[in-house]
């Protein structure tokens, strides 16, 4: 997963730092309380019975469980039965934001679908006092694993009792303002949002409005994972699923999810790409729109049996495709990383590390995912890693290395062959020239792009595989200047 081995760096400093004089030298952490700390909460009991490591993998795989979990709930509750197509959202669980690492936002959404189904359930039995007593704190809780969650709760729930205002021949406008008091018990987490946002130190823009040709793309992404044929073909089949039945005269939608789907589509239109200095915020909700359209197909009144067991073994071959397909692809990419975590095994412990990882200007469909590896030489060897995001207000962690100027936070780690368009990124010969030997023992080169092997001179080779290597800087002399500048 591209983000999580920097994550992973993270809670390693958050729960080591007050215990570390070497990473006090590099790294400042300061608990508050923002809307994205989900897996950051969770990791502090279960590190100290799992560790890092396993504790971080035991919660991710927590996550696709309770999506496909809050999936088949929010589906048993409107159709009063599991219906076989329910199998064809399923898949969406292992969609491409998560594969990206984007942990908490994960998190939240699974823990979102999880409430909207006993929104829904407490609604189907005239529970509704009790509705709103639960869902002031779950809103709360689900605001601070990540604010994305609450706030597509908030808009499925108000879709969902606004059409059950409607059923119960209300107007549109007094439905739509009965249906606005009713969620007020979701509102609390406006107030946490308002005291977080109004920070002193708070930074990151909102930009990127109505980027038609990115949000067509991110469709598009939204089961990307490692073949292009493979994920677009799925999506592909689930597009086929929802025009048939449009014209099938045994099926239908459920007007609550699609009243649902639609809200949450016209969210997407609206959100920008950027939101509070975060990248891909519209992107992310582009596989739940799709899962909870999925599911709001189900059969008329009088459907054959027949249909309904070629629906359903049709919906399980679907999701066995693509669950066998997303294990190949993550243990294809669980080998490159064993061959490029191997290098850990000659680094000392507390070393002031740097490194450098080979992307290109544009991604190809099989994304690498190395970009955050780095991350992990905090987690097992205390080191420095210039991977971190550093962004007041957004993330607790800050990166204050003095000596490593330019080189100590995110996208630093990352390189190309030649410089791109609208990124920061610096090439591969900018970055060996430029990083600052005195602030650094070792360089970490992790699939790099070619370079001028006369850049590397005073570094020395203490593992290699492939184009991937570990140097120990042996001689502090800057590339191209005299050995006495460098004493």
């Amino acid at each position: 997963m591209t983000d999580l081995p920097g994550h992973m760096g993270r809670y390693h400093v958050q729960m080591e730092l007050p215990h570390s004089a070497t990473l006090a030298r590099y790294y400042t952490f300061d608990w508050s309380l923002i809307g994205n700390l989900g897996v950051d909460l969770l990791i502090v009991p279960l590190s100290h019975i799992f560790g890092n490591e396993l504790a971080s993998k035991s919660i991710i795989l927590s996550i696709p469980v309770l999506t496909a979990v809050g999936l088949l709930w929010v589906a048993h509750e409107v159709h009063g039965e599991i219906p076989p197509t329910a199998f064809f959202a399923l898949p969406f669980a292992f969609n491409f934001p998560f594969a990206f690492g984007f942990v908490n936002f994960a998190l939240s959404m699974g823990l979102g679908l999880l409430a909207f189904a006993l929104w829904l359930r407490l609604a189907r039995l005239g529970r509704l006092k009790l509705r709103a007593a639960l869902f002031v704190p779950l809103s709360i809780v689900i605001w601070v694993t990540h604010t994305f969650g609450w706030g597509t709760l908030g808009v499925m729930a108000f879709s969902a009792e606004l059409v059950r205002q409607w059923d119960m021949r209300r107007g549109f406008f007094r439905a739509g303002w009965t249906a606005g008091l009713h969620c007020l018990s979701l509102a609390p987490p406006i107030l946490l949002m308002l005291l977080w946002r109004s920070g002193e130190h708070v930074t990151g823009q909102t930009a990127d409005w109505f980027n038609w040709t990115l949000k067509w793309r991110w469709v598009e992404m939204a089961l990307r994972d490692r073949w292009y044929y493979f994920d677009v073909g799925a999506l592909v089949v689930v597009a086929l699923l929802l025009v048939i039945a449009v014209f099938h005269r045994r099926l239908t939608y459920s007007r609550n999810l699609l009243a649902s789907a639609i809200f949450l589509s016209l969210v997407y239109i609206l959100l920008p790409r950027i939101v509070f200095g975060s990248n891909y915020a519209d992107m992310r909700l582009v596989p739940y729109v799709m899962a909870v359209a999925t599911l709001a197909v189900r059969f008329r009144q009088g459907a054959s049996r027949r249909l309904a067991t070629l629906l359903a073994v049709m919906g399980l071959s679907f999701f066995g495709a693509r669950t066998i397909g997303s294990t190949i692809s993550f243990a294809l990419f669980d080998k490159e990383y064993d061959r490029n975590l191997a290098a850990l095994d000659h680094l000392p412990h507390d070393a002031r590390l740097v490194s450098f990882v080979g992307t290109t200007c544009v991604k190809p469909w099989a994304m690498s995912r190395l970009e955050h590896l780095p991350g992990i030489a905090l987690v097992r060897r205390n080191a420095f890693s210039n991977d971190q995001w550093s962004m007041p207000g957004a993330q607790l962690l800050q990166a204050t290395y003095p000596d490593g100027v330019g080189f100590r936070r995110d996208p630093s780690q990352q390189v190309v062959s030649r410089r791109c368009r609208f990124e920061q990124w610096r090439t591969m010969n900018e970055a060996l020239a430029q990083f600052p030997r005195r602030a650094f023992d070792y360089v970490w080169l992790i699939n790099p792009p070619p370079y001028d092997p006369a850049l590397t001179r005073g570094l020395q080779p203490i593992w290699r595989n492939g184009s991937s290597v570990l140097y120990r800087v042996a001689d502090r002399t800057p590339p191209g200047a005299s050995p006495k500048e460098g004493q």
